[in-house]
């Protein structure tokens, strides 16, 4: 077997004043929009392809797998840029939010649905049935259990409270139903506008808290 170890990757060149790896994180930024308005298309997912998102980018190949080694790796790239930036800004807002568990609730709520009406792309990308048999429903799966995880630990913190069974099944529920609601909202079955959505939401979040 053979033990030479690998030479390290040369640094990349500053080019026009923009350091090369300013460069490439800029370039990984717009295959991952690429890529978010491929999947979250309005009229359901379009060409996913190493081709198609490049063309969408407007980045040769070459540029592609210097960041993702195929499209599945970007699928769950854009996925997950989603996801985060959505709880980070959810648990942002309430951190940020002083007072009782509805204003708290109201606060988190109020995010999350934002970020999903401003841009419905994230949306689709999270909830619409044509993703389901791609390589992101094994990681809806792995983010429903994160958000599970993070709303039970929210509960803990400002209740007072151990593990507890009970609050997982809670938490699994709400998620669960949100997310539920969230998709048919996005669809259109549920005809309620976004701000009778979070208040309706928070009251029902608040009630099911009286149970913990």
């Amino acid at each position: 077997m053979d033990t030479t170890p690998e030479a390290p990757s040369a640094p990349l060149r500053t080019y026009g004043g923009v350091a090369g790896e300013d460069r490439q994180a800029g370039r990984r930024a717009q295959l991952v929009e690429a890529g978010l308005n491929l999947l979250g298309a309005a009229d359901g997912p379009q060409e996913f392809t190493v081709r198609g998102v490049c063309r969408e980018a407007g980045l040769a190949a070459r540029y592609f797998y210097e960041n993702f080694a195929d499209r599945d790796a970007l699928a769950i790239a854009v996925h997950d840029h989603v996801v985060t930036d959505i709880a980070t800004s959810t648990l942002a807002a309430v951190r940020a939010t002083p007072g009782d568990a509805r204003a708290r609730t109201q606060a988190g709520l109020r995010n999350l649905v934002r970020k999903i009406a401003e841009d419905p792309r994230r949306g689709r990308l999270l909830f619409s049935p044509a993703l389901g048999h791609t390589v992101l429903a094994q990681r809806r799966v792995e983010s429903t259990r994160w958000f599970v995880h993070l709303l039970g630990l929210q509960a803990r913190e400002f209740y007072g409270l151990g593990e507890s069974t009970r609050v997982e099944l809670i938490a699994q529920m709400l998620v669960g139903g949100l997310a539920q609601a969230l998709t048919s909202w996005l669809d259109g079955t549920l005809r309620v506008d976004e701000a009778g959505l979070v208040e309706l939401a928070t009251e029902i979040f608040v009630k099911v808290a009286d149970l913990v």
